[in-house]
């Protein structure tokens, strides 16, 4: 029989550095027990301390005139006008889904819809940005079926449409795959809740599902590095029940609308830990809990496993005097368990009582406002230089090259997966998945208003230029939001990287903020909400940078909005913006020439605010209906796009075999492809606004194709390029790709 292991050997095993356990001893005057060490070790994650990046991410702009609320509470909160507001925030599943993938991901939508419901919004949309390993990985088709399942799985029984998101596959999340959901809400301006409590003497509620073993140290796993033992981490996935869930939204919204509430806090990472102290050191009093009180699902629970546990669908909520039978009353017709398992108190300390003794006594500054924050070395990233467009070869074969592109993994249609997920329960849906736009679009329930939706990374990029790729993944999301019509907001971000205690990977995540943070300093586009996701490795091989954007924008009337699948024969196609031949980074370099080297596209952020503008106000005076970004692929890829979504053939007008491929595959930034009818009045419009503009392609027939009479660089029908993108995603799920 092995010996003991001292508190010292625990606190590393629990995530904690030698120095960091020293502070422990010192902020106690003594050596801690195991519930306190437990308590100290998930507080002091990455995952709920942002020790790493906390000092970083205070450059983002925060405030605006429509924010009511930025970071630091469990969502952000924006002004949408006539009194309402949006609630919305993303967050990462990645380790659990990893090593669970049905379970990870369904608990990451129900974890994100309880950062907004417990704000006092009602969910109206969910999206996700997922990212996979290669396609011909031994573990990328399990946990494609597994991830979009559990997504499905949750989201649709809850009844919450998932209407956009993004997935992309690449070997660099083989050994970490990227799970983020993102879930926006509404309620009234004048009825948001917050998790400060405000005084002593008050009563400490849980209410929702009984507390389980599950997900004990999830927090603490999901600040750590895999290795090829990650599989033996499945005990720290939690089990989600989206029925319960459904009940919790309801009793959650009426326990509000009763009034009895001064405070609340959903149960996330770290459980009854994060919720308790988070409510008492941001309201700055203390808490003292019942252990024996809280509503337990399995025998002999130690106080360590009940404050450690991220059992799901749990809610914490303090009280006003006096109103306990209120929530009693609400909590049973909602067939919730619910107990009083404490109240706060004037002390300033976590205190724990289990079993007729005091397991945990310890003050919560350290825990909550004190925990350590780290300068961590960082290095500048190895940046690749700009490709000259010269130096980059034409295709062998331009119908080859074509397909390769509009019909790679990254590009193909995701119809297998966005039809698991329900994305029209509510009757508010406008855009989703199947639609074609470039952001999902709701209704505001009972108003002429609809809010725009989407999420952005381009990894590639950022690999190569962590500051341009930073500023570009905002930039995106704006342009995403411009082109359905709306006015973009603000955003919330999901910050993924690798080990930040390595200078190279640090370097990335201060190079990203810096580049988004001055996007969205440019664009006037703060951010209110997000989370960080480190230490996404394995074996020391870390992820693509992957800083994810979730975004939020507002159409006046819902009525005026745009997406790319209404274009018509006979219209012209017009690119607003001026192409230089960006080809660094390309999906034409990696798909075609077997590449990823490249300087990204530079972000002229002047310049991407002024085409914007100048393509909103078209859309807002009705002179624009068919509108797409360009991103990924460039024109071809937008005017695939357009074409398979308007079940409309298009002639582009590249003729040079030499040269068209750097028009048509560049992946220059602030630009737009639209389809009218009347070319020459919008060109004109354009340069007296200082923009560039030209028709590229007319939309007629029933081909894609570009060249001149008798002299086509490719031709291929319709038809067979829906069959080779649509195709892909179904025959590789059933093993035939």
């Amino acid at each position: 029989m092995s010996a003991p292991k001292s508190m010292a050997e625990l606190a590393a095993e629990y995530g904690l550095s030698p120095a960091e356990y020293q502070v422990v001893l010192d902020r106690l005057g003594r050596e801690p027990n195991d519930v306190e060490l437990g308590v100290f070790s998930v507080m002091w994650s990455e995952h709920c301390s942002y020790k790493s990046s906390k000092i970083h991410l205070g450059k983002f702009p925060t405030k605006g005139p429509r924010v009511i609320c930025g970071p630091g509470e469990n969502a952000g909160v924006i002004d949408i006008d006539d009194g309402d507001a949006c609630i919305f925030k993303m967050e990462s599943h990645n380790h659990p889904s990893f090593i669970e993938p049905y379970q990870g991901a369904a608990t990451g939508v129900g974890g994100i819809m309880r950062d907004v419901f417990t704000m006092g919004a009602r969910p109206v949309a969910l999206l996700n940005a997922l990212r996979f390993g290669d396609v011909n990985h031994e573990k990328t088709r399990r946990l494609v079926s597994g991830v979009v399942s559990g997504i499905g799985g949750y989201g649709n029984c809850v009844g919450v449409p998932t209407v956009a998101g993004e997935t992309n596959f690449h070997r660099g999340y083989n050994g970490n795959i990227l799970v983020n959901a993102m879930c926006v809400g509404l309620a009234k301006a004048d009825s948001i809740f917050y998790s400060a409590a405000p005084g002593p003497g008050l009563s400490v509620v849980y209410f929702g599902s009984k507390t389980g073993r599950d997900g004990i140290h999830g927090a603490t796993m999901a600040s750590a590095e895999f290795d090829e033992d990650s599989d033996e981490k499945r005990p720290t996935v939690q089990v989600g029940d989206p029925f319960a869930e459904k009940l919790l939204i309801e009793a959650t919204l009426e326990l509000m609308a009763s009034g009895a509430v001064a405070a609340i806090q959903d149960m996330g990472a770290a459980g009854l830990t994060s919720s308790s102290v988070e409510m008492a050191g941001k309201g700055g009093v203390g808490i003292e809990l019942d252990m024996d009180a809280v509503p337990q699902r399995e025998e002999g629970m130690t106080a360590y496993e009940m404050m450690l546990s991220e059992s799901q669908e749990r809610m914490l909520a303090v009280l006003k005097p006096g109103r306990e039978e209120d929530g009693y009353r609400i909590f049973k017709k909602w067939g919730l368990d619910a107990a009083v398992i404490g109240r706060t108190t004037d002390t300033g300390r976590l205190v724990l009582n289990h079993k007729g003794q005091v397991v945990c006594d310890v003050p919560l500054a350290p825990l909550f406002d004190d925990a350590p924050l780290y300068d961590r070395p960082w290095v500048q990233p190895e940046l690749h230089p700009r490709i000259d467009p010269k130096d980059v070869p034409a295709p062998d074969s331009w119908p080859d090259a074509v397909l390769n592109v509009v019909c790679c993994p990254d590009m193909a249609s995701k119809r297998w997966l966005w039809e698991q997920y329900d994305r029209h329960v509510m009757a508010d849906t406008l855009h989703d998945s199947a639609t074609g736009a470039d952001a999902g679009v709701v209704r505001v329930h009972g108003t002429d208003k609809g809010l725009a939706v989407t999420s952005d990374c381009t990894p590639r990029y950022v690999q190569n230029d962590p500051y341009e790729g930073g500023k570009q993944c905002v930039a995106e999301a704006w342009r995403n939001l411009t082109a359905v019509g709306s006015r973009p907001i603000a955003i919330t971000d999901n910050l993924n990287f690798g080990n930040p205690q390595r200078p190279e990977i640090m370097g990335q995540i201060v190079r990203a903020i810096d580049g988004m943070a001055e996007a969205c300093g440019a664009l006037n586009f703060p951010v209110v909400s997000g989370n960080v996701s480190l230490y996404n490795e394995t074996n020391g091989v870390a992820i693509p940078p992957t800083p994810t954007v979730g975004a939020v924008g507002l159409l006046p009337n819902y009525d005026v909005v745009t997406g790319f699948g209404s274009m018509t024969e006979g219209e012209t196609l017009v690119l607003i913006g001026e192409t230089r031949g960006e080809l660094g980074a390309s999906l034409y370099l990696r798909e075609v020439l077997g590449r990823e080297d490249g300087a990204p596209p530079p972000v002229d952020l002047a310049l991407e605010k002024k085409t914007g503008d100048f393509v909103r106000d078209r859309i807002e005076a009705g002179e624009l209906t068919c509108v797409h970004d360009l991103s990924d692929g460039g024109l071809i890829g937008a005017a695939a796009d357009m074409a398979l979504a308007s079940d409309c053939g298009v002639e582009l007008d590249a003729t040079s075999p030499e040269h068209a491929h750097v028009l048509l595959f560049a992946e220059d930034q602030a630009r737009y492809l639209v389809a009218v009818s009347d070319p020459s009045t919008l060109i004109e419009k354009a340069q007296a606004a200082g923009l560039h503009a030209s028709v590229v392609g007319t939309a007629k027939g029933k081909d894609f194709a570009s060249g001149a009479p008798g002299a086509d660089l490719f031709r291929i029908p319709l038809d067979h390029l829906r069959e080779m993108h649509e195709g892909w995603m179904p025959n590789w799920i059933e093993g035939r790709a």
